[in-house]
């Protein structure tokens, strides 16, 4: 059993606002966005974000995700205003690749990362966001069923905030889940998602490449039947997307047992996926053509983490929900995206059962989606706090398919919305009119249409 120390110190309130925002990765670049409307009118209503690295985006920026999955069901445009504005902003500042929009957003966008982090800070400083980078919370303090502060570190040392709301896009749910609210985490033995390292690769040739239109996952077939390339037998191969002339980012390999909650866990797998991608880098100039010269430029300063917590909320979504194309009466948006559950193992039957679930069994037709309840965003335990993102109320299947970037756009700017409206009101979040909510999803692509 581990020694236990006890200690105590006076800190600072250094902040004292109506909205504070945990974590700055899609969910809570959309939420605070949502909230700060409300700064933004000359109301005094005050949200803060705060980010432990230094740069907003999580894993499309600093994580290195080279594309956003769809936005939109191939009829409708799904992910929300936010959404669309910051899509329209990519666009003028040459952020996305191809650099046009693509018709039908219901396909991948590829992501031009520089570019993002300057569009998420603008669209949140426009919005009267106060943004503080390089700041880790520590720890949490409740009174009851609410929290009243939340510690902080960073350069000036420990300091408080204090806030009415709180919304946690931690992604690990962890203001959540050190406040006290119960949560799950994995399937019934505790196994999680593998994590993956994204990659930045120059000097790829996809004019070839695309005229070959060669399928790497048949050739990684090929090479681990071949042997002495992989240390892991693992089929998945997400791929490689151009970012640009001769530039790819790679989401490729796995690291099975991570388990992003644990820092031991997370340095061992930073570590080793460091060293495996040179594997990845002799199978695609061994195996494929067009990829003869490519070198590594850099790999994702965050570990893509696909699972951890998941907060038990005031209602719990699941798969019965995805396969009946479910409508809720407090819906607050819909999204589409397949139950994308990467195996927790490279074991073969395993991948071929994730790749039929994925690819057949619960995907969409054009046109179909799943409604979103608000419920879900609702911390059973909590009175005063928010969760967005993959960490929201619902079981596996479902985070499988919420935890790419436009799904947690949606639950963001809903949970920033909610704060809005209750602060607008006086209310309790549980009494927030979930109206207001979903009717910013309605006709607000910013004029995007598939």
């Amino acid at each position: 059993m581990a020694e236990k120390l006890r200690y105590s110190r006076e800190v600072p309130v250094k902040y004292d606002v109506d909205v504070l925002v945990v974590g700055g990765g899609p969910a809570g670049c959309a939420a605070a966005w949502a909230a700060g409307q409300v700064a933004g009118t000359g109301t005094g209503k005050s949200v803060l974000l705060i980010e432990g690295t230094g740069a907003l985006g999580g894993m499309g920026t600093l994580g290195g995700v080279p594309a956003f999955m769809q936005f939109g069901d191939g009829v409708n445009f799904l992910a929300g205003e936010f959404a669309g504005k910051l899509l329209r902003n990519l666009e003028a500042a040459k952020g996305i690749y191809p650099e046009k929009i693509p018709m039908d957003t219901g396909g991948s966008i590829a992501i031009r990362a520089e570019v993002l982090k300057r569009v998420y800070d603008q669209m949140l400083l426009e919005a009267g966001v106060k943004i503080s980078l390089c700041t880790q919370m520590i720890d949490v303090i409740c009174n009851g069923r609410k929290i009243e502060h939340v510690i902080c570190a960073a350069k000036s040392g420990l300091f408080g905030i204090r806030a009415k709301r709180f919304i946690d896009c931690s992604g690990d749910g962890d203001l959540c889940a050190w406040a006290g609210a119960a949560f799950e985490k994995g399937d019934d033995q505790g196994n999680l998602m593998p994590g993956t390292l994204c990659s930045l690769w120059a000097d790829i040739d996809f004019k070839t490449i695309h005229a070959l239109g060669l399928n790497p996952r048949e050739k990684i077939v090929e090479a681990i039947e071949a042997g002495g390339v992989f240390t892991l037998p693992d089929r998945h191969l997400p791929g490689m997307w151009q970012l640009g002339p001769g530039v790819g980012g790679g989401n490729i390999s796995h690291a099975f047992g991570l388990d992003a909650t644990d820092e031991v866990s997370l340095t061992h797998h930073l570590i080793d996926s460091r060293k495996r991608l040179m594997e990845y880098e002799r199978f695609y100039k061994e195996y494929l053509k067009g990829y003869e010269k490519m070198w590594l430029v850099n790999t994702g300063a965050l570990m893509g983490v696909r699972e951890t917590r998941r907060i038990v909320c005031d209602y719990m979504m699941t798969l019965d929900d995805f396969k009946s194309r479910v409508n809720f009466n407090d819906e607050i948006g819909r999204y589409c995206y397949p139950v994308d559950i990467h195996s927790s193992s490279p074991d073969q039957n395993k991948y071929e059962e994730s790749m039929k679930d994925f690819f057949t069994t619960y995907r969409y037709e054009r046109g179909e989606s799943y409604g979103i309840p608000y419920r879900s965003l609702i911390p059973k335990d909590l009175d005063n706090a928010l969760v967005a993102g993959r960490c929201i109320g619902s079981d596996r299947y479902i985070q499988g398919s919420m935890r790419v970037m436009p799904g947690c756009f949606i639950t963001g700017q809903a949970a920033g919305r909610a704060t809005r409206v209750s602060l607008k009101c006086n209310c309790d979040l549980r009494e927030v009119d979930t109206a207001e909510i979903f009717d910013v999803f309605h006709n607000h692509g910013n004029g995007l249409k598939p």
